[in-house]
């Protein structure tokens, strides 16, 4: 793996929070929030000069709003400072475990503070989850400006929140937290630790780990300073944590780890190449490595969905029915159970017969058509449902297959009347495709026999 930039022992940290250091008996995540928008790591396409949420708190405008992102970017912190900034009542309401009582006491509360001037903000986590009832109590306050509403998702608002609701609010996309990002967050956690220095592998294995994830970033960070400190009464003193130490920390979580980054594409690779390659021994070992990794089984079924279209075609047709029943018998039974069924399909993808032929005529297809103009549909091909249509011809002149000999229009064309007729579709000399290449061949010599003789 690449080492990341800025190693931590030249790391310059900034100032961890005073506050922050009041109750060690707190989380590490906890204990680093930022308490100042300087404080913040990362969302720079919202924080930076002239950025959205940058002039929110610059011109004192607060507003409706729909944080937008994955767990630990700082969502939660975020609608905690933009409160702070405006000296704000915060309220915060859990879309799952709360419902219309804790609506309604929000509304006691904004209203309580409300004739003194001091505005509310009603911050609602996993707001995703608000179902139709909590909606429709929720809307009127936030349209009457009793308090500001500031919602947190992981799921695309555009699908999860009612129209009217988001119509009020302004969605801000947070990103992952970018390797440097978490870099500067382990310093920072390492000043508040007196932490030993971590070793550049380590470090870049721990922020592999973390995903972009924060908090993921700083509670296992939190484990391994303190394992770090049993090992140095141990040994007498530790100048750096290493790799060892840390795959003693993470264990098993730790092959985990990398579930959207290069080594879990490189398994998918080795297990597509490994069926591909017709060796099932292979195949199933990449295959168990994406389970034993934290693969979900439904994206591995998905793959293998694709495997059977792609790498089997109609060199065996039964391939891409197996798969789907194999990935539907996951759905029904889950985990563990259903791997097997997955399992099954993987073996007997590897051992069927292979053709791309049909991958590679779609691909030339696609290219033919990206680079050719749009061309008219023959007359004849075209259908006439109304007289007018008829008028005009559309439709005369077609031969209906069934109605000739064996079925097949000898000499009929298919193409726009200005294109020859490219092949795209070559049948491979495996499974299946023996018999579809005898037959292709069999309608091309009818063909030529019919067009002769026109």
């Amino acid at each position: 793996m690449t080492s990341l930039p800025l190693p931590l022992e030249d790391t310059v940290p900034a100032p961890a929070p005073a506050a922050s250091t009041a109750d060690t008996t707190q989380p590490l995540a906890e204990r680093l929030r930022p308490h100042t928008l300087a404080e913040v790591i990362g969302q720079k396409h919202l924080l930076g000069p002239g950025k959205p949420l940058r002039s929110a708190f610059d011109s004192g405008r607060l507003h409706s709003m729909i944080l937008w992102g994955p767990p630990g970017v700082g969502k939660t912190t975020l609608a905690r400072l933009m409160t702070d900034a405006f000296d704000a009542q915060f309220i915060a309401i859990s879309a799952v475990l709360g419902g219309v009582k804790d609506i309604r006491e929000a509304v006691e509360r904004a209203q309580a503070v409300q004739p003194s001037g001091r505005r509310t903000v009603v911050f609602v986590d996993e707001v995703h989850r608000f179902n139709k009832a909590q909606q429709d109590a929720f809307l009127p306050h936030v349209e009457s400006g009793l308090f500001t509403f500031i919602g947190a998702t992981t799921e695309n608002p555009s699908f999860e929140v009612n129209s009217a609701l988001l119509s009020r609010a302004t969605v801000h996309v947070l990103k992952s937290l970018d390797a440097t990002d978490l870099v500067e967050m382990l310093a920072r956690a390492r000043q508040l630790l007196s932490a030993p220095a971590l070793s550049d592998a380590a470090r870049d294995r721990l922020v592999a780990y973390a995903d972009g994830d924060a908090r993921r970033l700083l509670n296992a960070y939190e484990n391994l300073v303190e394992m770090a400190a049993d090992a140095a009464k141990e040994q007498l003193g530790l100048l750096e944590i290493d790799e060892a130490l840390l795959e003693r920390s993470l264990g098993e979580q730790l092959r985990r780890y990398d579930k959207g980054g290069e080594q879990f594409y490189d398994t998918i690779s080795a297990l597509h190449k490994a069926v591909r390659g017709s060796d099932p021994d292979a195949s199933l070992y990449w295959f168990v490595r994406m389970l034993d990794g934290g693969v979900d089984p439904r994206y591995a079924a998905r793959r293998l969905v694709r495997m059977a279209s792609e790498d089997i075609g109609l060199a065996d047709p039964r391939a891409l029915r197996m798969t789907l029943d194999a990935a539907e018998t996951y759905e029904r039974l889950g985990s563990p159970e259903g791997e097997l069924a997955l399992a099954q399909a993987v073996v007997y993808l590897a051992v069927a017969p292979k053709s791309n032929a049909v991958y590679r005529a779609y691909k030339s297809v696609r290219a033919f058509i990206a680079q050719d103009g749009t061309r008219a549909v023959p007359l004849r091909l075209r259908n006439a449902p109304t007289r007018l249509m008829k008028d005009l011809e559309y439709g005369r002149g077609y031969r209906y297959a069934h109605d000739e000999e064996g079925g097949f229009a000898a000499g009929e064309r298919y193409w726009p009347d200005d294109v020859d007729g490219p092949r795209f579709y070559e049948p491979v000399p495996r499974g299946l495709e023996i018999r579809i290449g005898e037959k292709l061949d069999e309608l091309r010599r009818l063909n030529d026999a019919a067009r002769k003789k026109t």
